[in-house]
């Protein structure tokens, strides 16, 4: 998977591309915090797949976008109240949660959840997120009015 960024004057905008499982790919761009657009390279008689997928990708990385490393994204947490060390419950809701995050954040360009933690009263999930308001802001949005709209907090994890 290829991630690109930028800012510009309509704010950070994301570029992202993977093979789709059927020798093309898919390519995915948009202003961060939004669902974006998407199309999909395939070859032909011409020109394959992966090099239509490079001339785009070169365009991009000419008009300033760039990749953001891991250690550059904040991390962003989630945490719930929880009995003592968790039931079995707690957990299939934090797996349900996990996934979610992971469809919510990557089709927003905002990042990936990495998992969670469960236990001593509590329950958190962490993201690997671009921007941390903006990745709070959609994810508040997301989680409102659903099972999960229930947590204690959002917060940045800073890094020791």
């Amino acid at each position: 998977m290829l991630k690109l960024y930028r800012s510009s004057e309509v704010g950070i905008e994301y570029w992202e591309a993977w093979d789709d499982g059927s020798g093309g790919h898919l390519v995915h761009w948009g202003k961060l915090g939004t669902r974006g657009e998407t199309k999909t390279l395939t070859s032909s008689l011409f020109k394959s797949a992966l090099a239509k997928l490079k001339q785009e990708a070169d365009a991009k990385i000419e008009a300033g976008f760039l990749p953001v490393e891991l250690e550059d994204h904040a991390i962003l947490m989630i945490e719930y109240c929880i009995e003592g060390m968790g039931s079995e419950v707690d957990l299939a809701k934090r797996h349900t949660l996990e996934d979610r995050l992971n469809e919510t954040l990557g089709w927003t360009g905002l990042g990936a959840c990495d998992g969670g933690s469960i236990g001593s009263g509590t329950m958190e999930v962490c993201n690997f997120v671009v921007d941390f308001d903006t990745a709070k802001q959609v994810i508040e949005g997301d989680l409102a009015g659903t099972e999960f709209a229930d947590y204690t907090r959002i917060y940045l994890e800073h890094a020791a």
